[in-house]
């Protein structure tokens, strides 16, 4: 018997979507002249860093489907990673960047779109780990 493996859809759909973060503007400044400047995840190179390794992170992880224990925590601590990304790109451009706002249609959606499809990924994995378990009860 096969399982179907849609959290394998999700992961590969969040990448995606990551790496289009990394190239979308999350904030806007404005200087003293009245000009507005996009801030981009690129402007700091530690979350760029980050946001690299979380979107390589996701894309290993499509391929552990072997080892579903490996998977589920690789995801869990993605998805930690991933909320302490959006936690620091809203302390960057809030504390450090003053007169920066937020773009909520443009990059933070990005990201708590990306966040919300890896915990659905996990939840997916945990229910084919309990599947996985009432199969082995039945042999």
């Amino acid at each position: 018997m096969q399982i179907q493996r849609i959290q394998t859809l999700f992961l590969l759909i969040a990448v995606g979507i990551m790496c289009l973060f990394c190239l979308t503007p999350y904030a806007q400044t404005i200087d003293t002249s009245g000009n507005v400047t996009d801030v981009f995840v690129k402007d700091t190179p530690v979350l760029l860093v980050v946001n690299a390794c979380i979107a390589a992170l996701l894309f290993i992880n499509i391929f552990m489907y072997r080892n579903l224990r490996r998977q589920i925590s690789l995801t869990l601590v993605s998805v930690l990673l991933l909320a302490g990304s959006a936690v620091a790109c809203g302390f960057v451009a809030t504390v450090g960047m003053p007169g920066a706002r937020l773009i909520w249609t443009g990059g933070v959606i990005l990201l708590i779109a990306t966040l919300v499809l890896a915990l659905f990924a996990y939840r997916y994995m945990l229910r084919d780990k309990r599947k996985l378990a009432s199969y082995d009860r039945l042999r």
